[in-house]
């Protein structure tokens, strides 16, 4: 079942019978009843609306019709979210008129029916009521605003190297009270060292969650700067006392060679992580006492160390991992090695990608009946046992040996860690190259030699080379429907090169990462962009008009690639008439001005003169690299 609320403007709800519902008290169902939010119940595949109040009866065109909001359909939001099981938003204007207004669709956390989901309403809160969020009792344990913004605050994805794998989860508290402030991070340092990172500001609600995401930051310059766990805390210290929302805050601090499993750490006010053996002995390591955050100016920083055998497991958590357990602490820290030795001690759980389901499962394993007295972060950080030895495939370039580098490179990539999407895409371009060299590099003669080879550096950075001896072939100025493998390979991974010497060799690499399991989806909304590509002139023109924000800038990158044959062919791009140009936007000017230039051309950017475009872009510094007219 799902619960769809939303907050409108809309007047008093016409008389007439109400709905009559076969469970819960009265006195809650004339409340939901007489809300001045619009109330759906919706339940199963084929969403059938159970029942609405009266307030949603008077918004559908049918009494219990799902509403149409910022042109897009209430029930596509539903549909997502019955088969997901994740979180949805969608702000905009109610049937093209009236205010805006925002429909939140969530998963509910119990029902009578097994998948059964709840949707709810994530409108703002009014000052001085943090605690409140709309009009009745929220039914789910993430309140919307504070919920949503901390989430969206902690990093979209964690790094992942060869010889550590990460796995990061947050859980917000049971009350709206109580939910907000708690983070965690994990920062590449570079040559395979790892800022580990997890923290609670002080408060709950938004205020915290904003706090928490300054705190972040300056945490994330400071570690670039000097990541020395002394240098970052005492950075920190002077950083929180000049801002009061920050003040008082704890943090932990760790800097970890992948390598060798060399760990350096301090803390500020917060509990000491603990640490699960390869043989499963659990032990929480000693952490010099030390102030939180900018409350003793000048505090000296204690800098301990360890060492991560492999196959051992360090686990930081906030405060709320130990706290529902009650007193004495010493109860929660034994609570907490408990669930955490479990968890560990499953064979399957540190298999390829379910590593990044462990915070998670720590996380839910400390759930009690009376729910979650606060939030709860954690950052678990696994030493390998073994690292993946790089692959290397010797095959003949004919099209039979693709099903071979599929299975091979799937099966070692998945090894590495590497998530559904990120592998099929790597596999995806890897596999363009091999067909490229299949198809052409001994064209007319008998097929030769390919070699594929795989490896990944210490900081995660993945290097996969297809290399042939046969003959380069430059791509035809305009392929048709056919030489879009290069196009192909841009798109899926972070950098390509081809060289033609002595045979031809495509190199792709992309940086290892993994995201979140309980990420949320970003919120859904239309763009008002629209790009295309005229091919009328000599060079194909690519125009943008509108607002081009983040789904805009996708499209903008798309039209580029797919206009220049992956950056192969010459464009220029007009954005004469765009009225919003975001920094997503920039940044694919940017990579196809990269692309371009390694290419050797020079792309063409038309921005009126004195236009706000036109400033983004000199502001930005790319007059440097692309011709603006």
């Amino acid at each position: 079942m799902c619960l769809c609320r939303m907050n409108t403007s809309q007047g008093s709800s016409p008389p007439g019978p109400r709905p009559v519902v076969d469970e819960g008290p009265a006195a809650l169902v004339a409340a939901l009843e007489e809300a001045p939010s619009a109330l759906w119940f919706v339940t199963g595949p084929e969403q059938r609306t159970v029942w609405a109040n009266a307030r949603a009866r008077e918004l559908g065109a049918a009494p219990y019709d799902l509403p149409v909001v910022g042109g897009r359909p209430v029930a596509d939001l539903v549909a997502s979210v019955l088969r997901t099981g994740r979180p949805q938003t969608l702000t905009g204007v109610l049937d093209e008129e009236g205010p805006p207004v925002t429909v939140a669709v969530r998963p509910l956390a119990a029902g009578p029916d097994p998948g059964a989901v709840l949707v709810l309403e994530g409108g703002l809160v009014p000052d001085g009521a943090e605690d409140r969020v709309g009009d009745a009792p929220p039914p789910g344990p993430l309140p919307d605003v504070v919920g949503e913004a901390q989430l969206s605050l902690l990093p979209p994805s964690l790094p992942l190297l060869p010889d550590v794998r990460l796995s990061g989860s947050y859980h917000p508290a049971t009350s709206a009270r109580a939910a907000g402030g708690d983070w965690y991070d994990a920062v590449p340092l570079g040559h395979g060292r790892l800022a580990l990172v997890i923290g609670d500001a002080v408060g709950h609600g938004v205020p915290a969650a904003a706090a928490m995401s300054r705190l972040r930051g300056a945490m994330r310059s400071s570690a670039l700067h000097d990541p020395a766990p002394a240098a970052v805390l005492g950075a920190l210290d002077d950083f929180a006392a000049q801002m009061d929302d920050v003040q008082g805050a704890s943090v932990f601090y760790a800097v970890l060679d992948a390598a060798t499993g060399a760990l350096a750490f301090a803390a500020a006010g917060h509990p000491p992580p603990l640490l699960v053996h390869a043989d499963g002995r659990t032990t929480y390591l000693p952490v010099a006492a030390r102030p939180p955050l900018g409350t003793l100016p000048g505090a000296a920083t204690p800098v301990s160390r360890a060492q991560l055998e492999p196959g051992a497991t360090l686990v930081l958590y906030s405060d709320g991992a130990v706290a529902a357990a009650g007193p004495p602490p010493s109860m929660g820290l034994g609570r907490l090695s408990e669930v955490a030795r479990t968890a560990l001690t499953d064979p399957a759980a540190l298999d390829g990608e379910a590593v990044a389901g462990l915070a998670s499962r720590i996380a839910a394993g400390l759930l009690t009946a009376d729910g979650r007295p606060d939030d709860v972060a954690v950052l678990v950080a696994h030493r390998r046992s073994r690292s993946v030895e790089p692959l290397q495939l010797d095959l003949v370039a004919v099209p039979s040996a693709l099903p071979a580098v599929r299975r091979r490179l799937g099966a070692w990539l998945t090894a590495l860690g590497m998530g559904e999407q990120d592998r099929v895409g790597v596999m995806v371009a890897v596999g363009e190259a091999c067909a490229n060299a299949a198809e052409h590099a001994y064209r007319d003669t008998e097929p030769g030699p390919m070699r594929v080879t795989a490896a990944v550096d210490v900081d995660g950075v993945l290097t996969v080379t297809v290399h042939d001896e046969g003959t380069w072939r430059p791509p035809d100025r305009d392929p048709g429907d056919r030489g879009r493998g290069l196009l192909i390979m841009r798109q899926l991974v972070d950098g390509m090169v081809v060289r033609g010497e002595h045979g031809t060799t495509v190199t792709l690499r992309t940086r290892l990462r993994q995201s979140p399991v309980e990420e949320p989806e970003h919120p859904v909304g239309g763009t008002g962009a629209t790009v295309v590509v005229d091919r009328a002139g000599g060079s194909p023109v690519v125009r943008a008009a509108g607002d081009v924000d983040l789904v805009g800038a996708e499209q903008l990158r798309i039209r580029l690639l797919e206009a220049s044959h992956g950056g192969t062919v010459r464009v220029e791009l007009d954005l004469t008439a765009v009225t919003l140009f975001s920094s997503a936007a920039v940044r694919v000017v940017l990579a196809v001005a990269a692309i371009a230039e390694s290419e050797g051309w020079r792309l063409v950017v038309h921005a009126p003169d004195g236009g706000v475009t036109r400033h983004i872009l000199e502001v930005s510094g790319l007059q440097r690299l692309v011709e603006l007219r």
